[in-house]
């Protein structure tokens, strides 16, 4: 079908495919570094392992320096329509220096933030709490070792200043994103004790003020994770509390709840609470495994929770997932369109229609719209979006995939 005959289709309905398209090109969406490397970072110190971070597969094409991730990244952005923003966590730094975790300074990061520029993307950041000795025992900002406490308060205080730096130089706010692992692999006897340290070093951490203009704090939560199965001490009621008493961002990682939650019915109710929202967007499978995401119902659903609830303004999206059983690159790719495509079928929704039915008790108008409507056809909206954005889909898109990855392929 041609981009013409669905724009009358989706009229008839009462919607404007033109305005869903330029919505749609105004959200960016924040890509991981980390699935470029399988969390394996660029630090010249030796790594640890730890904080239950862990990716399978052996898939060829592996970046082994940032000259090769920034690559595969623009490789990435060539294939994603609409603007684009870079996740960047802090054991990624450009440099042929060492510094420790708690000596890390801008300095080190400059070449991403040139390169960001270059690419006119926006960069976050996320400081790394696990992968050092000093989180061996899942413990950082919760370990009951003072020195331990003030080393990992001092790698979040100067993760917050390279992010604030990373803002200002590039004119977007840069999202640094606080998530640690802590917690216990046994029942504990003392979460209390754990959790105020939890918070004290949080505290001391946050002290210093930063223009919101150039970055924002954002806190994420954890169910559990491999090690720290019986407690973990960042917990979705910790975290959502303590967003609302320091006024930070609240970062909702789809992985991180139970799977019987809904991640996207959690959107409206906290958003009256917090600043903002944080979304990653992930696809576990059982528990927090990062799979690649799919247009799957659970997406869908965060989708249209953020048109509907008019949240897209207020929310940060990002995605977190690591697979390297297949070509990195191409994961980057799939995951990143899925989510536009879950909000540009968002955008295409009779809100109008819908909240009318819903507000008059005319439940059955309200089912037979969001059932009816699923036949409309999206895909030539989609095609439409990509044609004008100048990135491929349908066969074209795999060629392309194939291509690179061929390119690839040899790096040991």
């Amino acid at each position: 079908m041609s981009y013409a005959d669905a724009r009358e289709r989706f009229a008839e309905w009462g919607v404007d495919t033109e305005a869903a398209i330029a919505r749609l090109g105004r959200i960016p969406i924040s890509l991981h570094c980390w699935q470029g490397d399988d969390v394996v970072g660029f630090e010249r110190r030796r790594g640890h392992s730890g904080g239950g971070i862990q990716a399978t597969g052996n898939h060829p094409g592996r970046a082994r320096n940032p000259g090769e991730l920034r690559a595969d990244l623009e490789f990435a952005f060539a294939m994603v329509p609409g603007p684009h923003r870079l996740n960047l966590h802090a054991m990624y730094p450009d440099t042929d220096e060492a510094p420790d975790r708690d000596e890390i300074e801008y300095r080190h990061f400059a070449p991403w933030v040139d390169w960001a520029r270059e690419q006119g993307a926006g960069l976050d950041f996320n400081p790394t709490f696990f992968a050092h000795e000093k989180a061996d025992d899942n413990l950082t900002l919760a370990h009951p070792d003072p020195a331990i406490r003030a080393f990992w308060i001092e790698h979040g205080r100067r993760c917050r200043e390279i992010a604030e730096r990373m803002g200002r130089e590039l004119g977007s706010a840069a999202v640094n994103n606080i998530w640690v692992p802590d917690g216990f692999k046994d029942n504990p006897v003392d979460r209390m004790s754990a959790r105020r340290r939890l918070e004290e070093s949080l505290d001391a951490m946050l002290q210093a003020r930063h223009d919101p203009a150039h970055m924002l704090d954002a806190v994420e939560s954890k169910l559990f994770g491999i090690g720290v199965e019986a407690c973990t001490i960042g917990s979705h009621e910790f975290y959502m509390g303590y967003a609302i008493r320091r006024g930070t961002l609240l970062c909702l990682d789809m992985g991180h709840f139970h799977p019987t939650e809904n991640v996207a019915d959690k959107l409206s109710a906290v958003a009256p609470f917090v600043p903002g929202i944080l979304l990653h967007v992930s696809r576990p499978m059982r528990w927090d495994s990062d799979h690649v995401i799919l247009l799957n119902d659970d997406v869908l659903a965060l989708a249209q929770e953020l048109v509907g609830a008019d949240l897209l303004d207020r929310t940060h999206v990002g995605l977190d997932f690591f697979d390297a059983t297949i070509s990195r690159t191409a994961a980057w790719v799939i995951g990143t369109r899925n989510m536009q495509k879950a909000l540009l079928r968002a955008l295409l929704l009779p809100w109008e229609r819908l909240r009318a039915a819903e507000a008059a008790f005319d439940f059955t108008t309200r089912l037979v719209l969001t059932e009816e409507v699923k036949d409309l056809p999206f895909g030539a909206v989609w095609a439409e979006f990509c044609a004008r954005e100048g990135v491929p889909s349908g066969p074209a898109l795999m060629s392309e995939l194939d291509a690179y990855q061929a390119r690839v392929a040899d790096r040991g």
